[in-house]
């Protein structure tokens, strides 16, 4: 239909993103609302090789924290270090575990958790395919900057089973405002 040096051809690779999605989507996909369960999904933690279900992880109250890219400048320069500033705060109101969840490959996310000196407990999950991110509705197209799907920037608040108890989505998906761990503490 279109050449791959046409003008158009990232309209097609939408229009294709699109199809794919109405094609493999049993019914249409919406934000995840507070009582929702988590959505049963592989992620990986720390390589390839340790999939793992995010709603299998969570065993006490937590957070998730999703970010558009490990290693760009709002995610390392304040975003997640506000999580780690505030772990103890956090532990303060019963929350026992983060989670920070990006699109990116396994050996990306560890090696961002390495370079922020994060601390065990803080778990880095790579969405590889974005299944989790896009079952969550909370993908936005970012191959502006970032060359395809990525997340919106979000906090969510989880109880033991995975139940979503707040969530704080950023209105222009990337600021660190509504979702700074600043802001989530105050509503926790």
């Amino acid at each position: 239909m279109f050449s791959a040096n046409s003008s158009h051809s990232l309209l097609a690779k939408s229009i294709c993103r699109g199809v794919h999605r109405s094609f493999f989507h049993t019914s249409r996909a919406s934000l995840i609302n507070i009582g929702q369960k988590l959505p049963v999904t592989t992620v990986f933690e720390s390589s390839p090789g340790n999939k793992l279900n995010l709603l299998d992880a969570i065993t006490s109250k937590s957070i998730i924290v999703g970010v558009p890219g490990a290693f760009s400048p709002g995610c390392s320069a304040s975003h997640i270090p506000g999580y780690i500033a505030n772990l103890d705060k956090f532990k303060q109101k019963g929350i026992d575990q983060v989670f920070v969840v990006a699109v990116n490959d396994a050996f990306v996310t560890n090696a961002w958790k390495q370079s922020l000196n994060a601390p065990e407990e803080m778990r880095f999950i790579a969405d590889a395919t974005g299944d989790l991110t896009e079952e969550l509705d909370l993908s936005f197209d970012a191959t502006a900057f970032f060359g395809n799907f990525r997340s919106k920037r979000y906090a969510l608040v989880v109880d033991n089973e995975g139940k979503v108890e707040n969530l704080f989505v950023e209105p222009d998906n990337v600021s660190v405002n509504v979702s700074s761990a600043e802001n989530v503490l105050k509503m926790c």
